[in-house]
């Protein structure tokens, strides 16, 4: 069922997805992976991370996690 789009401004996007209507498929445009090791995203006023042996393991064994290559 078709939807009807009134008058529509878009200031800034600065990320996520915007739609309008139906949509079948949406695909991201862009990915990012992230790996940080313990006490990383601590946020706070006081942090006290005590860690004897910290490690990341970055091995990734299916190589491809999002592929965006052809999502048009």
């Amino acid at each position: 069922m078709p939807a009807i789009i009134g008058p529509v401004q878009i200031f800034n996007v600065g990320g996520g997805t915007v739609q309008f209507g139906d949509t079948l498929f949406i695909s991201p445009k862009s990915n990012t992976k992230t790996v940080a090791g313990q006490g990383g995203f601590n946020t706070g006023g006081i942090i006290v991370a005590n860690n004897g042996l910290s490690a990341s393991n970055v091995l990734d064994a299916n190589l491809i996690d999002q592929p965006t290559v052809g999502n048009n």
